[in-house]
């Protein structure tokens, strides 16, 4: 197992993720995470939201994990090959559909093509914001691993998802793969 502490960037979507959200509470509880802040949630530009996370990406020389949500994921796929190249793995959960959403319509086109590190993307059956035959195209494409939720909205707090144990373990798996074991690590309330 590997000594040196895991590097997990947390990628937010639009509108950033609030106080509640399963991403802001991991940030807290992970000691090593860096949570990727953009300049403007309201009104994201495709340039802006891919350069600041390629400059986290780029700022250091450890492999990390993605940790994205919505529009996070589809920033993650448009990073350039050196940014991607630091990634090791990715849990992508709830894409976002930026070719149906007009304020989202600047990541337009998402990319179509497998990525080159381990992912694992996560949608739901009833997210409003991606149909999950989208989002399982994706995974199709982007090479991920598919976990399909039954009823889980856009897995955020409003659709019931505070800590999110699922997603934790899930990450877990990604870490476990890297040989950065967490322990006996939780996730606090």
């Amino acid at each position: 197992m590997s000594t040196t502490p895991p590097r997990i960037i947390i990628v937010p979507g639009w509108r950033n993720s609030g106080v509640e959200h399963w991403q802001s509470l991991w940030a807290q509880a992970l000691p090593h995470a860096e949570r990727v802040e953009q300049e403007d949630w309201l009104t994201p530009k495709r340039e802006d939201w891919v350069r600041t996370l390629e400059t986290v990406l780029l700022s250091r020389p450890e492999p990390a994990i993605v940790v994205a949500h919505s529009l996070g994921c589809i920033t993650t796929t448009h990073v350039s090959a050196a940014a991607a190249a630091r990634i090791r793995s990715a849990l992508l959960v709830a894409p976002a559909d930026p070719e149906r959403r007009a304020h989202l319509a600047d990541f337009a086109p998402v990319p179509y093509k497998a990525l080159p590190y381990r992912s694992v993307l996560v949608a739901s059956s009833n997210d409003p914001y991606c149909p999950v035959r989208l989002a399982g195209a994706y995974a199709r494409a982007w090479g991920s691993e598919f976990v399909r939720l039954q009823n889980a909205g856009h897995i955020n707090v409003e659709s019931g998802h505070g800590r999110w144990p699922l997603g934790f373990a899930l990450l877990e798996s990604l870490l476990q793969d890297m040989d950065w074991g967490m322990g006996k690590q939780q996730i606090a309330a």
